[in-house]
């Protein structure tokens, strides 16, 4: 799996966009600090991936060794409060890891009920988050906040390729 992951990583790191610059080194210390308070697993044991859709994206977090089994359990309780708190409106946690400003939080805080869908599913050593809307400033707003946690996580997070098909997710 390492073997994997260690292209994972190489594969995806093509695909990082020009905009999406790490934060700089007190940034990163503060929000692996914060973070720790709102997830639940081991944030160095953990890999984020962020992958834009045509309709939003796909938000993955792998444990970097997949036998670790209470990493992999934690990592899936994380995702499937994370989205149930996003389909009630709350979006406390992303506010207390990367604050106020962070981009395109406060528009899909502001999207009424059913405009962005949510489905689950468990992945090998981890779990996925993926968001649909038809509405396009929801989009953009999806993706100035993958870029921006792709940003705050720093060499925890890896931009997934582009895909262009609209996901299969349900509430």
């Amino acid at each position: 799996m390492k073997k994997f992951f260690t292209c994972l990583a190489f594969a995806a790191a093509a695909y990082v966009p020009a905009a999406v610059q790490a934060a700089d080194a007190q940034r990163l210390a503060d929000i692996a600090k914060r973070g720790a308070d709102v997830m639940p697993f081991d944030i160095e044991a953990k890999m984020h991936i962020f992958t834009k859709t045509d309709t939003g994206g796909m938000q993955s977090i792998v444990t970097k060794n997949n036998s670790d089994a209470e990493q992999v359990e934690l990592v899936r309780k994380h995702l499937k409060d994370i989205q149930a708190q996003f389909l009630k409106g709350d979006f406390s946690g992303p506010w207390h890891i990367h604050g106020q400003g962070m981009p395109g939080l406060a528009q899909l805080q502001a999207a009424k009920r059913g405009q962005i869908k949510m489905g689950y599913r468990n992945i090998p050593g981890g779990a996925q988050v993926t968001y649909s809307t038809q509405v396009p400033k929801l989009v953009v707003a999806l993706h100035s906040w993958f870029d921006a946690q792709l940003a705050d996580h720093g060499t925890d997070a890896l931009a997934g390729h582009h895909h262009h098909h609209s996901a299969d997710v349900s509430n």
